[in-house]
């Protein structure tokens, strides 16, 4: 669900959707809106960047939060007090027909990689050591798509990643994919988490 007022998506979900367990993508510092477990996601490469919050840096709360919160998942990187993550790549998955293609697939092709997120030199790597030729195409994260972002002057095939595809689907062509991946974390941190629960 997307509403700019984080409380009032809470309410809607319960009521619409009689959910359990509401997960707010970039909700840390959204105070009105309760919780019981705070994770907190922190980049393995970039960490804190600059140290400026939006617009200047990529700070959003700052690093003294990490202090308060249940859990710090690292995207990428170990470092000592804080859950590794890494997302391991699955297959290629076709955002007009959900046909499903395997990582090797566009394999020294030259694809579009589209990306409106956080940090998209990441996904642009991923691409790339799969053995694709990219030509980049980085928005900001939380990119309003639209059909013209995509119309681009040739038949190259246009990867991109899960969060972007939803909001894609509705021009979304056959030539449109997304790098289909998967979190993985350590047993341990789900155990305690799903304790918490």
């Amino acid at each position: 669900m997307v509403n700019k007022d984080r409380v009032q998506a809470v309410k809607d979900l319960i009521i619409d959707h009689n959910v359990d367990l509401v997960i707010s993508d970039d909700g840390l510092q959204h105070y009105a809106m309760g919780r019981q477990i705070e994770i907190a996601v922190v980049d393995g490469k970039r960490r804190f960047g600059n140290g400026f919050f939006l617009p200047a840096g990529p700070l959003r709360e700052s690093e003294s939060r990490l202090k308060t919160v249940d859990f710090v998942i690292n995207n990428g990187a170990e470092y000592v007090g804080e859950i590794t993550s890494t997302l391991k790549p699955l297959m290629f998955v076709n955002v007009a027909t959900n046909e499903e293609r395997p990582l090797d697939f566009f394999n020294q092709k030259t694809c579009h990689a589209v990306a409106g997120i956080g940090y998209p030199q990441r996904f642009f790597d991923a691409l790339t050591q799969l053995g694709i030729k990219v030509e980049t195409h980085a928005f900001t994260d939380h990119h309003a798509f639209t059909q013209t972002d995509l119309a681009f002057d040739d038949r190259y095939p246009i990867l991109m990643t899960a969060k972007d595809c939803v909001k894609c689907r509705e021009f979304a062509t056959d030539q449109t994919w997304y790098l289909h991946v998967e979190a993985e974390l350590s047993d341990d941190f789900l155990t305690e988490l799903t304790n918490k629960l």
